[in-house]
């Protein structure tokens, strides 16, 4: 028999503008429709708090031991699935839904400037994006400085890569939780990455501002 891989896809709760979080909504759905059967699955809602974070995340990541975690957040400008190459760590200077910043304004003092997934995002787009999932995919390398940044670095950090951060677009707009079948994509490749040393290679600076 088969050993299970065991995934964490987490959303986020409702901030701002979004009282119902899109991220979240899929999430759950993604949970009702299920991965494949080898597959054990555990979905988190993420505060939108950098110090929630900062508990919640070791914690997952230390009781379910995960192949992948991979973090579902909302982008208001959005128009397709955008997958995040990389988590960064500085320039934190908005305040969470306690209204807190950190002072240091970064993740993890010490840490590189940048964290790349072990993922290829790049070949992830190509596949699904060439594939029967019917889903539009594109890809970025700036993820916000917010709490979806703030939480992607994290995991990064925490799993030596093993992370992978999708944006999603609001409620109605031409996306569904079916959409996150990439998922089962982007674990057949950490699988490939396992003893791969690139996850804390630089990567380039390039701005996209996101909502989260």
């Amino acid at each position: 028999m088969a050993t299970k891989s065991t995934v964490i896809v987490t959303g986020f709760e409702p901030f701002g503008d979004h009282t119902i979080n899109a991220s979240w909504v899929a999430v759950q759905e993604l949970e009702r429709l299920g991965l494949a059967q080898n597959v054990d699955l555990h979905i988190c809602e993420v505060p939108v708090e950098y110090q929630a974070v900062q508990s919640l995340l070791p914690s997952q990541w230390k009781q379910h031991q995960p192949q992948l975690v991979v973090h579902v957040g909302v982008s208001g400008i959005a128009t397709t699935v955008t997958l995040e190459k990389c988590g960064r760590n500085h320039s934190y200077k908005r305040v969470d839904n306690c209204s807190f910043c950190p002072d240091s304004q970064c993740c993890m003092e010490g840490g590189p400037e940048c964290i790349d997934s072990v993922i290829d995002m790049d070949l992830v787009c190509k596949r699904v994006n060439s594939s029967r999932l019917g889903v539009a995919v594109s890809v970025s390398k700036d993820a916000g400085r917010y709490l979806c940044d703030y939480t992607y670095y994290t995991s990064l950090y925490l799993g030596k890569g093993r992370s992978a951060f999708v944006h999603v677009p609001p409620l109605g707009k031409p996306y569904n939780a079916q959409d996150l079948g990439i998922v089962g994509e982007m674990l057949e490749l950490v699988g490939q990455a396992e003893g791969d040393d690139h996850h804390r290679h630089h990567c380039s600076h390039q701005h996209h501002q996101h909502a989260h």
